[in-house]
C-alpha cells in the first residue's frame, strides 16, 4: 500500500480531536495518518471537566445542543442518550423523555443525559427569567414606573434605530436604551474589560443577532400551544431552548472518550506537544516542530495541517521558522484580544437562595436547592460574571449531592491583572465574601472546600486589531493546505458545536480536494449557526 496521507492537527480540544476522528473513522484510517499534538497534559480545551477530591467542574457550562443536526447525531454516537433514569429523575421522581434501548446512568460511565434548562438574572437583589421576560414577577421587581420607562424606550428604539456599528448601537436596537443600560452595559463590561461601543457590533451579530423583545414574545406565546422538547426546538432561539443533553461525567468525559476512539482506530495524539515553529515554502506548509514536557523538539512533516492554536502563537511559530510571517500579519496577530477566566469552586453545606419561585419543581439537596444551571450576576455591585450549579448540570459531579452543593464562581478577568494573581486563600475569600453578599450563603462556615481554575485565552475578543483580521484570514488561507478551525484557531466566538463544524468543514476540504475555505471559515456567520446569548 502507498505511503499514508499525512495530516497534522494542532491542539486537542473539540475542533482538533473532531477532525481526527472524521479523518479515521469509516475506514479512513487506511488512508491517513493522524497525528494531533495537545500542548496540555488534558483533552477538550474549555470543554474540559476539572476534578477536584471526587467533584468535577465544567469550565463555563456547556450544554449540548445544536441547530446542526450532523453535531447532534454524531454527540449520541459517542455518548448515547439515557435508556433509564438517572439518580435524580429517580429521586425526584422527575419525568424524562427516555431513549429506547439507551444505557442507563445508573449502570455506566458511557452516557448522555437530558437536562432542563433553567437560568436566572441576578440584578439589584432580585431575580429575573433568562432572557428577560415580561412576567408579573419581573413588573414587581423592576417596579412599575421602570417598567413602563422600559417599554416606551424599547417602542423608541424601534421607531429610531442607530447605527449598528458597535454593540452599545446594537444591544440598544433590540431592547431599548433602558433595558441596555440595566441589564447589558454593565454586564458587557464585566465581560470584556471594555464598554460596549468600543466594541465590535460583530459580537453581537453572531450571539445575540436572533434574540430581541420580540423573539422572547413570540417564543412565550408558542408555548401556550406546543410542549418544549428536543424534537422540536430546531427554529427556537437558543437561550430559550429549555432542554439540553449533558454527559454523565461533564464535557471533557466526551472529548477523552473520543481521544481513546481516536487512538483505536489507529490516530497518534501526544499531550505536552507545544508547538512552536511551522515551516513553509512553495504556498504550503511543510512541517510543525513541537517541544515534549523534557524540552526535546521534533520535526513532523505531513500533507494538511489544521490548527487550533490561537492565531497569535500560530504567527509567532511562523516567524520562528526561516520564512517568517509579513510584519503586518503578525502585527494583527498579536494585537488580537482575548479575555481570560477564573473559575473559583465552593463545596457548601447548603445554600441560603431559597426555592419559593419554583414550589413544584423538587430538586435534591438537604435543604432542596434552586434548581438553576446558571445564574447570570448582571448587578454591576459584583465581579462575578456568573455562577453555576454543577449539582442540576448532572448529580454525578457532585460526590455527595444529597448533602452538598458544588457551585462554580466564573470570573472574567486577564493573565496577569490583581485577580488573576490573587493566591488560592485569596480568591476563595473573595468569592465567599461575594456569596454572602448576595446571599446566596449565609458565612464563612457553609463552606467546606473550594478549588481555583485560571483558563488562559478563554473568549477571543473583538476590538483592537480585531477589525483588520479578514486581511489575516486572506493570508493564512494562501497556504493551501492549512486550515484554521476551532473558537482560537478562528479568533470567534464559537460555541462547542461550532468549533466541531469547523472541523468538519475541513475535513471535508481535505477529502474532497475542495480549495476554498470560505465554508470553513463561514460557520457560525450565518443566522441557521447562530447560538443566541
Amino acid at each position: 500500500m502507498a505511503d499514508k496521507h499525512r495530516v497534522v492537527i494542532i491542539g486537542g480540544g473539540p475542533a482538533g480531536l473532531t477532525a481526527a476522528y472524521e479523518l479515521l473513522r469509516d475506514g479512513g484510517n487506511e488512508k491517513y495518518d493522524v497525528t494531533v499534538l495537545e500542548a496540555t497534559k488534558q483533552f477538550g480545551g474549555i470543554s474540559r471537566t476539572v476534578k477536584h477530591d471526587g467533584n468535577r467542574m465544567d469550565i463555563g457550562g456547556h450544554r449540548f445542543f445544536s441547530k446542526d443536526d450532523r453535531i447532534m447525531q454524531w454527540w449520541k454516537e459517542i455518548l448515547p442518550l439515557q435508556g433509564a433514569p438517572s439518580y435524580d429523575d429517580k429521586k425526584l421522581n422527575r419525568p424524562v423523555n427516555l431513549t429506547e434501548g439507551g444505557p442507563d446512568p445508573e449502570q455506566t460511565d458511557r452516557v448522555m443525559l437530558k437536562r432542563h434548562r433553567l437560568s436566572r438574572i441576578f440584578w439589584n437583589h432580585h431575580f429575573f427569567s433568562y432572557p428577560i421576560s415580561l412576567s408579573g414577577d419581573t413588573i414587581k421587581a423592576m417596579g412599575f414606573g421602570l417598567t413602563m420607562k422600559a417599554g416606551f424606550s424599547y417602542l423608541w428604539s424601534c421607531v429610531h434605530k442607530l447605527p449598528d456599528d458597535n454593540l452599545e448601537n446594537f444591544y440598544i436596537n433590540r431592547f431599548g436604551r433602558v433595558l441596555y443600560s440595566l441589564f447589558f452595559e454593565g454586564y458587557t463590561e464585566k465581560l470584556w474589560g471594555r464598554h460596549p461601543r468600543e466594541i465590535s457590533a460583530d459580537w453581537g451579530a453572531q450571539r445575540v443577532k436572533g434574540l430581541s423583545i420580540m423573539a422572547v414574545l413570540k417564543n412565550a406565546f408558542k408555548k401556550l400551544f406546543r410542549s418544549t422538547n428536543s424534537g422540536n426546538q430546531k427554529n427556537v432561539e437558543t437561550s430559550l431552548i429549555e432542554e439540553f443533553w449533558y454527559p454523565k461525567l461533564g464535557p471533557g468525559q466526551l472529548w477523552e472518550t473520543v481521544e481513546s476512539e481516536v487512538t483505536k482506530m489507529g490516530g497518534h495524539v501526544l499531550t505536552d506537544a507545544l508547538v512552536t515553529e511551522i515551516n513553509s515554502g512553495e504556498g504550503k506548509i511543510q512541517a510543525v516542530t513541537y517541544r515534549d514536557s523534557e524540552g526535546k523538539e521534533t520535526r513532523l512533516e505531513g500533507e494538511d495541517f489544521i490548527s487550533s492554536m490561537p492565531l497569535k502563537d500560530l504567527l509567532e511559530a511562523f516567524d520562528r521558522s526561516d520564512n517568517p510571517a509579513p510584519q503586518d500579519m503578525t502585527d494583527i496577530a498579536v494585537g488580537l484580544p482575548y479575555r481570560d477566566f477564573v473559575t473559583v469552586g465552593l463545596l457548601c453545606k447548603k445554600l441560603k437562595i431559597v426555592n419559593d419561585d419554583f414550589i413544584n419543581t423538587p430538586t435534591l439537596g438537604n435543604p432542596p436547592i434552586v434548581p438553576d444551571n446558571w445564574i447570570y450576576v448582571q448587578d454591576p455591585g459584583y465581579k462575578v460574571g456568573r455562577l453555576q450549579i454543577f449539582n442540576n448540570w448532572s448529580p454525578y459531579l457532585v460526590k455527595d449531592p444529597d448533602e452538598t452543593v458544588w457551585i462554580g464562581l466564573e470570573y472574567f478577568t486577564k493573565e496577569g491583572d490583581d485577580f488573576w494573581n490573587l493566591t488560592d486563600e485569596q480568591a476563595r475569600d473573595f468569592a465567599i465574601r461575594e456569596m454572602i453578599r448576595m446571599q446566596v450563603i449565609s458565612s464563612k462556615d457553609d463552606v467546606i472546600d473550594f478549588h481555583r481554575e485560571r483558563v488562559k485565552k478563554a473568549y477571543p475578543a473583538y476590538f483592537d486589531t480585531y477589525k483588520d483580521i479578514d486581511q489575516l484570514i486572506a493570508w493564512l488561507d494562501s497556504w493551501g493546505n492549512l486550515y484554521c478551525v476551532g473558537r482560537n484557531g478562528q479568533h470567534h466566538y464559537n460555541n462547542q458545536d461550532h468549533s466541531m463544524a469547523t472541523a468538519m468543514e475541513a475535513v471535508s476540504n481535505i477529502k474532497t480536494g475542495r480549495t476554498s475555505k470560505k465554508n470553513v471559515w463561514s460557520v457560525n456567520t450565518e443566522k441557521s449557526y447562530h447560538e443566541s446569548k
